[in-house]
C-alpha cells in the first residue's frame, strides 16, 4: 500500500507539537480533522501509531514510521530545493550531539561544508549516553553517540575518543586535595556535573575511590564553557576534554588531580544506510574531522 502524505503529516505534526490543537494550528486544520488523519492511518496500518497523552508521544511502531517519514521529507525537500531555477535552497539536518562535541570540534570542522552545501543544523545537544535513543525514536536523522551499536536499518561508523581530565586549579587542590585525590578528600570537595544524565564523574569516582553517587557534593552547570569556567573559578573539580582545555596543564593554570587515570569517551557517528546525498556528504565531513581530532578507538 501506498502511504497517504497528508495523513503521515498529521502524525508527524503531532509528535512534533506534542498535542492535536498544536498540530492543527500547525496544519491549519481543526484538530478534529487532524484526529481523523492520524485514526485513519492507525486502521490502514492495524496498529496504534499515538499514545494520545499529555504530550502525546509515538508507540515502537509510530516511532518506526515517524523515522521513515522524516527521512522521506528530507529526500523530498533536497530534491525540489535543487529544481527550483537550479538555486539550492538552505535545507534543514535533525542531528543531535553531545555537548563538549558541540563546544569543541564538530562546528569548526562543518563551517566551510555548511557554507559551501547551504545546509541548517536543526541541533538537538545530550548526553553521548543518551543521544542514541534520539535517533531510535525517529526525531533526528543522524548523531554522535558512545553506543557502538546500530539500530536497525542505520550504521555505527567510530569516530574516535574523547580524552577527559580531572581538573581543578592549584588553590582548590590545596585546599581540598592536600595529599593528593583520595576517598575522605572526595566526600568534602564539591565536584562538578554537567547535569543529572551525566555519569562521567560518578564512574571515575565510584571506579577509582569506590565512592557510591550521593556521597559527596555536586554543582550542576549544564554548559561546557560554563562548566569550565567554573573549574577555572576554583569553585569546584570535574572531567573536561583535552579539546578544551588547551594549554592550561601546561601553564599551571589547571592542574590534573589524576595524571595516570585519563578516561577516554569512544563515540561513534549513527545514521541511516539509505540516506540524502547532502546528510551523506555531512556525514564524510564528520567522520573526517573526528580523525583529525580524536583519538583513534584501540
Amino acid at each position: 500500500m501506498l502511504l497517504d502524505i497528508r495523513k503521515g503529516e498529521a502524525l508527524l505534526a503531532v509528535l512534533e507539537t506534542g498535542s492535536f490543537e498544536a498540530a492543527a494550528m500547525r496544519l491549519h486544520l481543526t484538530p478534529s480533522a487532524v484526529s481523523q488523519r492520524v485514526r485513519a492511518l492507525e486502521e490502514a496500518l492495524g496498529t496504534p501509531l499515538l499514545v494520545r497523552s499529555r504530550p502525546c508521544h509515538a508507540t515502537t511502531a509510530g516511532q518506526r514510521l515517524a523515522q521513515y517519514l522524516r527521512r522521506s521529507r528530507l529526500l523530498e525537500e533536497e530534491f525540489l530545493a535543487e529544481q527550483v531555477s537550479n538555486q539550492q535552497a538552505p535545507l534543514s539536518l535533525p542531528i543531535v550531539v553531545n555537548s563538549d562535541t558541540l563546544a569543541t570540534w564538530l562546528l569548526p570542522a562543518l563551517r566551510d561544508f555548511l557554507l559551501r552545501e547551504q545546509v541548517l543544523l536543526d541541533l538537538t545537544v545530550d548526553d553521548q549516553d543518551h543521544t542514541y535513543t534520539w535517533l531510535e525514536a525517529g526525531h533526528v536523522l543522524a548523531g554522535v553517540s558512545s553506543e557502538p551499536r546500530a539500530m536497525r536499518g542505520c550504521v555505527a561508523e567510530p569516530l574516535g575518543a574523547m580524552r577527559y581530565r580531572l581538573l581543578a586549579t592549584p588553590a582548590f587542590a590545596a585546599r581540598y586535595f592536600p595529599q593528593g585525590l583520595n576517598r575522605a578528600a572526595a566526600r568534602l570537595a564539591p565536584l562538578l556535573v554537567f547535569n543529572r544524565k551525566d555519569a562521567l564523574q560518578a564512574d571515575f569516582l565510584e571506579h577509582q575511590l569506590g565512592l557510591a553517587p550521593g556521597s559527596y557534593p555536586c554543582h550542576y552547570v549544564p554548559a561546557s564553557d560554563a562548566f569550565l569556567l567554573a573549574i577555572r573559578l576554583g569553585l569546584a573539580y570535574g572531567m573536561v576534554p583535552e579539546q578544551q582545555y588547551g594549554d592550561a596543564l601546561a601553564s599551571g593554570e589547571l592542574l590534573d588531580l589524576a595524571p595516570k587515570q585519563p578516561t577516554d569517551v569512544a563515540l561513534y557517528w549513527h545514521r541511516w544506510q539509505v540516506q540524502s546525498p547532502k546528510l551523506e556528504r555531512l556525514s564524510q565531513e564528520v567522520l573526517r574531522a573526528a580523525r583529525q581530532h580524536l583519538r583513534p578507538l584501540p
